[in-house]
């Protein structure tokens, strides 16, 4: 009985030490940089901002970059620029971390970095990462995007649907300038493990290609959008009295690019929406939010927003929440516009579109409505691939196994 005494301690502390160890080299592993996100300047030509988290002892925020087509850069000899950013201590769940953020300006067009992010120490750097610039479309003929939303899982298995997500995506559009999210990257803001697998899944993605998101109901609960806004380093030129963070713009090249919360502040942001709108030099104009005017359910609390849009002729809404694919036609005051039987449509309206979920979660598909071009649920993941070329803008959306299910082109008949 005392051998077998024995065993079972000695058991038990064999246990323990594991346990120890594996937690050790977790906190080790937390306290690297880690959760590196991209996001572009209000001028998303020539500005990348960058968001990462850390274990509490890292408290410098430092970004080096250095014009490089290879991820083998010698850093100690590298002629690298090196900007300091801020950080900020949060703690959840009962997890002390810092979150850093740190801005790129100046960047050139068509142009490959290499850079790193960290504290200075020799343990305190990231790996070396890659991001490019697209050439101006003048040059070399338009740019794409991806449009995804409801990324929304609570396990890792969850992330990892929404990484592959990411990855066929990634794969469809090489060229992507950036990847627009339109809301609900998780179930519960407040949970920062799924956060972590969040952005776990989507690494190797998002440390090259900018990520742009919209504030969804999952995102924002009760006026709190953290750690939400926190997470991410986007545009700082959202309206007044709204959450920062939950409602910005940027321009691409000839797009305009406007992201509204349809969570909190709903009339604070229609004037500024209209001043965005009204002081638009850009050709294309696309809206992204959350809780659409015409999804698969209709969200009538923002038809003061809608009216802006019929009034400044927006091209494309990209929306969320319902969870299924649906793409309207071409509306105008509440109505179907002009050329609505036409593949190639002109700007007699704008076009609603909701590209079903990235994530695990996926609704049954609800009754179909006047406003309903197109409406399906096919039981899959799916992404849009958008590019815009001169007048043209093409919409193709697509399940992670490839298959095309909707396309459609938008014209502009006059320059």
């Amino acid at each position: 009985m005392k051998k077998e005494g024995l065993i079972i301690a000695l058991s038990a502390i064999v246990i323990i030490g594991v346990f120890f160890w594996v937690e050790g080299r977790k906190n080790e592993a937390m306290d690297k940089p880690h959760s590196l996100v991209m996001n572009v300047g209000e001028d998303a030509a020539t500005v990348r901002s960058f968001t990462w988290q850390s274990g509490s002892k890292l408290n410098r925020s430092l970004i080096q970059y250095v014009e490089s087509e290879s991820r083998e850069v010698d850093w100690k000899s590298a002629h690298a620029a090196t900007v300091e950013g801020t950080f900020d201590l949060i703690a959840t769940d009962g997890n002390r971390r810092m979150v850093h953020q740190a801005t790129i300006s100046g960047l050139q067009a068509g142009k490959t970095y290499a850079y790193r992010v960290g504290d200075g120490t020799a343990k305190g750097w990231s790996g070396t990462e890659l991001f490019y610039t697209i050439t101006d479309s003048h040059v070399d003929g338009g740019f794409s995007f991806i449009n995804v939303t409801d990324s929304q899982g609570e396990t890792e298995a969850d992330f990892k649907l929404w990484g592959d997500t990411l990855k066929q995506a990634i794969q469809s559009v090489p060229d992507a300038a950036f990847v627009v999210h339109n809301g609900d990257l998780t179930e519960n803001p407040k949970d920062m493990g799924a956060w972590d697998a969040f952005f776990r899944e989507a690494a190797p993605w998002l440390s090259s290609v900018p990520l742009m998101p919209v504030t969804g109901n999952h995102d924002e609960v009760d006026g709190d959008a953290e750690p939400f806004v926190s997470l991410f380093h986007v545009p700082d030129n959202g309206a007044t009295d709204s959450i920062d963070g939950t409602s910005y713009f940027f321009d691409y090249d000839d797009a305009r690019f406007i992201m509204l919360n349809t969570e909190s502040n709903i009339n604070g942001q229609t004037e500024w929406l209209e001043d965005v709108l009204e002081k638009n030099t850009r050709k294309w104009v696309i809206v992204s939010l959350h809780r659409g005017p015409y999804g698969g359910n209709q969200n009538k609390n923002i038809g003061d927003w809608v009216k802006l849009f019929d009034r400044y002729e927006v091209d494309l809404v990209l929306q969320g929440h319902n969870h299924e694919y649906a793409r309207s036609y071409p509306l105008r005051d509440g109505k179907m516009a002009t050329g609505n039987d036409s593949h190639v449509l002109d700007r007699a309206g704008t076009v609603y579109v909701v590209t079903n979920a990235a994530g695990q979660k996926l609704n049954e598909k609800k009754e179909d409505q006047f406003y309903h071009k197109v409406h399906l649920q096919n039981g899959k993941r799916m992404f849009a691939a958008i590019r815009i070329s001169g007048n043209i803008l093409k919409f193709q959306a697509y399940d992670t196994d490839g298959k095309l299910w909707d396309e459609f082109v938008l014209e502009h008949t006059s320059s």
